[in-house]
C-alpha cells in the first residue's frame, strides 16, 4: 500500500492505493497561498491520519510515499528547487521532511512528470511509448515518458514545453497558451473588440469583460463565436508550433493533453490543434504521432505519485 501526494499552488490531494491505477481513498483540500509552504506542511500533517482513518487502513500497511510537486525538483537531493506560486519552498528537502514525518521512505517528482507517468501507465497513453504529456492550466508543463519511465535529463527536469520560445519575438509558450494568458488577452481585447462577440457570450459574462474565463471562451468557440476564435486561434497556433518542435526532436508516439484548459474539448481545442500541427509538422514524422485528451481527470498526479512510489521499491 502506498500514499500518493499532490502539492500544487491551489490544491492538495492525498490518495491511497497499490500503484496499479486504482485508488482506495482520496482526500482533496484547497491550499491558501498566503499561508505559504508552512501552511501546506501543516495541512499534510493533519491530512494523513484523517485519510487513513476514513479509509480504515492501518498506518503499518503503508510501504512508501510518492509526491508530485508543482514546481522544479532536484532528483539527487530529492528537494524542491523552487515554487513559482507559493513562498517558502525554495531548496526545501521535501522527500526527507515527509519521510521523517511518516517514518517511511519517500520519493519526489515534478507534478507534470508524475502526471505523465500516470497517463502513460494507466490512462490515455497506456501501452504506447514514448508519451509526451502536456498540462495546460495556469501554466504549461510537460513530461516525457519512455518505456514507462520518466525522462529527467541530468536530474533537474526535462520536457519543459511551456518554456519553449515561440514566434518572431521569442515569447515563451506559457505567455501565449496558458489559461491565465488566454483569459488576460480576452479581458484586454474585450472592451475594444468585443463588438464581434455573440450575444450568447456577452450574456454569459454579463457584459463585463473582466469576468470572462477560458470556460466562457470554449463554450462560445464551440458555437463559432468570432471573438472567442480571435483569442483562441493564436494561442493554439503557438501551442502547435511548440508541439511540432517536440515532434522534430523526440517524435513521441502520442501527446496526451491534460489540465483545466484541456477541458475546452474537441471543437474548441483538439480539432483545431490537430489541424494546425498537421500543417506545420516535419513531414517524415507526419504519421508517427497523435494528440488526445488525458483520461485520469483531477486525480492524475495522485495516480502518478502512487506509481512513482511503487517503482521506487
Amino acid at each position: 500500500m502506498y500514499l500518493g501526494i499532490e502539492i500544487g499552488g491551489t490544491k492538495l490531494q492525498l490518495g491511497l492505493g497499490p500503484g496499479d491505477g486504482t485508488l482506495l481513498a482520496l482526500q482533496r483540500d484547497q491550499v491558501e497561498p498566503s499561508h505559504g509552504a508552512d501552511g501546506i506542511r501543516r495541512q499534510i500533517t493533519y491530512a494523513v491520519p484523517k485519510l487513513l482513518a476514513h479509509a480504515k487502513i492501518d498506518r503499518s500497511l503503508l510501504q512508501r510515499v510518492g509526491i508530485g510537486f508543482g514546481g522544479p525538483v532536484d532528483d539527487a537531493t530529492q528537494s524542491v528547487i523552487k515554487s513559482h506560486q507559493i513562498d517558502g519552498w525554495d531548496d526545501f528537502p521535501l522527500a526527507k521532511w515527509i519521510g521523517d514525518l511518516l517514518g517511511l521512505p519517500a520519493v519526489l517528482g515534478n507534478d507534470a512528470d508524475v502526471a505523465g507517468l500516470g497517463e502513460a501507465l494507466f490512462g490515455a497513453g497506456k501501452g504506447l511509448s514514448p508519451i509526451f504529456y502536456i498540462t495546460i492550466g495556469s501554466g504549461i508543463g510537460g513530461g516525457l515518458i519512455i518505456d514507462g519511465k520518466i525522462h529527467r535529463g541530468t536530474g533537474r527536469g526535462a520536457a519543459e514545453i511551456g518554456h519553449l520560445r515561440i514566434g518572431p519575438h521569442k515569447i515563451i509558450l506559457e505567455e501565449f497558451a496558458s489559461g491565465w494568458s488566454i483569459e488576460a488577452e480576452a479581458r484586454r481585447l474585450g472592451p475594444t473588440h468585443g463588438q464581434e462577440a455573440s450575444p450568447q457570450l456577452k450574456e454569459m459574462i454579463q457584459n463585463d469583460w473582466q469576468k470572462i474565463t477560458a470556460r466562457h471562451l470554449a463554450v462560445a468557440a464551440a458555437n463559432d463565436d468570432p471573438f472567442a476564435w480571435s483569442i483562441l486561434l493564436p494561442a493554439w497556433q503557438a501551442l502547435a508550433e511548440a508541439i511540432c518542435q517536440v515532434i522534430a526532436l523526440v517524435c513521441p508516439r502520442r501527446f496526451v493533453i491534460g489540465g483545466g484548459v484541456s477541458l475546452m474539448g474537441e471543437k474548441a481545442l483538439f480539432e483545431p490543434l490537430r489541424r494546425l500541427v498537421a500543417e506545420r509538422v516535419f513531414i517524415p514524422f507526419a504519421n508517427c504521432y497523435d494528440i488526445v485528451p488525458a483520461a485520469l481527470g483531477e486525480e492524475v498526479v495522485v495516480h502518478g505519485a502512487l506509481a512513482l512510489a511503487h517503482a521506487a521499491g
